[in-house]
């Protein structure tokens, strides 16, 4: 699982990683039970403080798609064995109908959030 994160982005950089790791658990690249790099040697691939992965991490165990044990390091929880595919292809179409209009992902977000997501 190839994970990056870019500096002149405005978002947190421990928000970065877990939208990387949501999204690789959603395409199906990390599966139920896979365990994710340690903290510390993730956070010196990726160039940054390991409390920040901590916080990904302790982001995600909050949200259900992860499982953090001590000693074992973290894996993606058995609820990330949910079947994406219904949304990834709404999210396909949405992304199709954003490009025709000529909608900024910004502005694509924003109708989402404005709709109820968080």
């Amino acid at each position: 699982m190839l994970l990056r994160l870019d500096p002149r982005d405005d978002a947190p950089l421990f928000v970065q990683l877990a939208n990387t790791l949501r999204i690789a658990v959603v395409r199906g690249d990390a599966g139920p039970g896979e365990r994710l790099p340690p903290a510390r040697e993730l956070a010196a691939s990726l160039d940054i403080n390991v409390h920040t992965v901590l916080h990904a991490y302790q982001e995600l165990r909050d949200e259900g798609l992860v499982e953090l044990r001590r000693g074992r390091g973290a894996t993606v929880a058995a609820a990330a064995s949910q079947d994406f595919a219904v949304l990834r292809t709404a999210l396909e179409a949405v992304a199709t109908e954003a490009t025709r209009l000529g909608l900024s992902a910004a502005v694509v977000t924003a109708l989402l959030k404005e709709e109820g997501l968080k």
